[in-house]
């Protein structure tokens, strides 16, 4: 037999294999990102190029661990059903990159050509280039590291630091933010380049003052992204300590003044990796990491690891504050619409006996009334030894996704900062959370209305189109598929229930 006819037969029965397998894995994700096989962690380079959308990733195709970071590759004609390429970058044994590809993001140059910003371990910030339309090969710059680390005693050692970049071309000047601390401050802090050609690079300065009114004296601004949103400057970074933030403010005479802030993860949460694209609608769509918490173990023998969350549009509302929302092409894999309508619970749940999975789309239309904690139980087992709640407090002005009974697994522990140093330093009790707590509030009359997305192993929840929440949970039982309304301490009325089956996007 022809031997390229057997190579294909052997492929083929392998993905079949590797197919099936990962479909019997009940914390899969069948409408989430994932990469096809091995590790994924930041979103990198995320880029609308050509009417497809692109994202790039850290990966090890090797398997379910961290090792020798490369940029995996996917892209979409709608945000939803993706197309996994070959591996965009990988690492030069004798380049400045050698040890790794790290985090870094894309833009457009002034000659319209599609280009990266990396960081290359050890050397330096690189930049590589595509000519093809579809982005699967890059040639990298013959002059990086353009932006090297500083050795003790060259240019620039002390002043700032070379780590994940984020690039922009404003008029004829391309601007870089370069690290995730300054030397010498306390905090997040990045510094901003400049260049005329993406090749030559001069620092200017700090790019903004990080205040302590917001963020942790242990905190770092990683993975920075930086884009006009409205009539502000949104500042997208990840905290090491405790994951995705955001700045919005100002960005004035190459000077970032931050006005407001928010997190996009809190204590037990899990998210710490953004990127976001601009789309030919002028939406600004934002991709970020889920990480695990099943333990090494498990990742490195199911072969996978990593999430990434639903894509969504940020925008700011009229008030100046950040709006948050899945994108609509999402309804395009819902299936066996089920609806119920003015329900009234006063300190009592009721299961709904026709949803059930775990798989689903649920929008939820509550009017709290008189009710203490108020909302939804998914992936519930018929005798609620596993649930994880989705539920609003009023007097807390929180929405809180509830842990403590989400898995039956006492090995899955959910820890107060995604470091773990800063974790152990904690008193015993307060190390690990059960629940994960967003600051959420209604204005005046509204109701409070939920987008629940459940896949497997992942829980969405968008709040008024103002909040998202997002968590993994790991439910053991094969029957944890049920989903019950709840009401505590009083009365509220659930004005419709809506849910959808959600088909695989993959």
């Amino acid at each position: 037999m022809n031997t390229t006819i057997q190579k294909t037969e052997a492929l083929i029965h392998s993905t079949r294999v590797l197919d099936a397998v990962y479909t019997d894995d009940s914390y899969r994700p069948r409408y989430h990102f994932t990469p096809p096989f091995g590790w994924m962690n930041d979103v990198n380079g995320s880029i609308f190029w050509k009417g497809r959308y692109h994202i790039f990733y850290q990966h090890n195709p090797e398997g379910g661990y961290w090792k020798w970071m490369q940029w995996g590759h996917a892209s979409s004609v709608d945000l939803v059903h993706w197309v996994h390429h070959p591996i965009a970058l990988t690492p030069d044994l004798d380049g400045p990159d050698r040890n790794g590809c790290f985090s870094g993001g894309a833009l457009v140059s002034r000659e319209g050509i599609p280009t990266f910003i990396y960081h290359g371990v050890p050397d330096g910030t690189c930049i590589a280039t595509s000519d093809d339309d579809l982005l699967i090969t890059w040639d990298k710059h013959p002059a990086n590291p353009v932006i090297p680390v500083p050795a003790p005693g060259e240019k620039g050692h002390g002043e700032y630091i070379v780590f994940d970049p984020c690039a922009w071309l404003e008029g004829d000047t391309y601007y870089a933010l370069i690290g995730n601390r300054i030397p010498g401050q306390t905090g997040d802090g990045t510094a901003l380049f400049k260049s005329s050609d993406l090749a030559e690079w001069e620092f200017v300065r700090s790019f903004y003052q990080s205040r302590r009114e917001w963020t942790d004296a242990e905190e770092d601004c990683a993975v920075p992204d930086f884009y006009p949103l409205g009539d502000k400057h949104m500042l997208l970074f990840c905290s090491h300590w405790q994951g995705t933030q955001y700045y919005l403010g100002r960005f004035e005479n190459e000077r970032y003044y931050a006005e407001s802030y928010g997190r996009m993860s809190w204590e037990g949460g899990l998210l710490g990796g953004a990127r976001s694209l601009l789309d030919a609608q002028g939406r600004r769509i934002f991709f970020d990491w889920i990480r695990e918490i099943r333990g090494v173990e498990q990742e490195r023998a199911s072969g996978w690891s990593g999430v990434m969350t639903l894509p969504r549009i940020l925008s700011l509302a009229t008030d100046g504050s950040l709006r948050i929302e899945p994108v609509p092409e999402l309804e395009c894999l819902r299936m066996n619409p089920k609806v119920r309508e003015n329900i009234t619970l006063t300190a009592d749940a009721l299961d709904l006996e026709d949803v059930q999975g775990n798989c689903l789309e649920l929008d939820v239309e509550i009017d709290p009334n008189d009710a203490t904690e108020v909302g939804v139980q998914v992936l519930c087992s018929p005798d609620q030894a596993e649930q994880t709640g989705i539920l609003y407090v009023p007097a807390e002005r929180t929405l809180k996704i509830e842990v403590s009974r989400s898995t039956l697994n006492e090995a899955i522990r959910y820890p107060h900062y995604r470091d773990a140093g800063g974790t152990a330093r904690l008193p015993e009790s307060e190390r690990f959370v059960d629940a994960q707590r967003a600051p959420f509030a209604l204005k005046g009359s509204e109701t409070l209305q939920l987008r629940i997305y459940v896949d497997k192993s992942v829980v969405e929840v968008f709040a008024n189109g103002r909040q998202c929440i997002t968590q993994r949970v790991y439910p053991t039982r094969a029957d944890s598929t049920g989903v019950r309304l709840m009401s505590r301490g009083g009365q509220a009325r659930f004005r419709s229930v809506q849910a959808w089956e959600m088909a695989p996007a993959f």
